[in-house]
């Protein structure tokens, strides 16, 4: 995954406001033969009541809107970030559960007492739901 060091600060930025709840977003792009090339994150709501510091959802109508509106620019979904309050950036069983969109990525920012610390990102692998896997990928920063 390739983005620049604005689209980066702005990931770390919505992670740390969003503290101590988990933020979610949808990243938008161009894929390339490697990987993707992440030209905006845009940022949605968590849309989880009931557990908001250690789950996340987006409404499936915010996600449409944003897919519509990628697909104007000539880019697609690339992928979703979202943070883990004071937890490793490292995927968890119920992220992977809740992993659907094979061929897309998933970066996750931990959330060190309210400051973005590392971030991870995992590529969902595989054909079908049934195949599917999460490999890490790198992230580089373009300036």
């Amino acid at each position: 995954m390739r983005m620049t060091r604005a689209v980066y600060d702005s990931i770390r930025a919505h992670s740390e406001g969003a503290y101590p709840h988990q933020c979610c977003s949808v990243i938008i792009g161009n894929s390339t033969r490697e990987s993707w090339r992440i030209k905006a994150a845009v940022q949605t709501s968590n849309t989880r009541t009931d557990s908001a510091h250690n789950r996340y959802s987006i409404a499936p109508l915010e996600l449409v809107r944003i897919a519509r509106e990628a697909r104007r620019q000539g880019l697609e979904i690339a992928g979703f970030y979202h943070s883990h309050p004071d937890h490793p950036a490292q995927w968890s069983a119920t992220d992977f559960a809740e992993a659907h969109w094979l061929g897309r990525s998933y970066l996750i920012t931990e959330v060190a007492r309210g400051k973005a610390a590392a971030a991870n990102s995992f590529s969902l692998s595989g054909s079908i739901e049934e195949e599917k896997q999460f490999l890490q990928e790198p992230i580089l920063i373009e300036d």
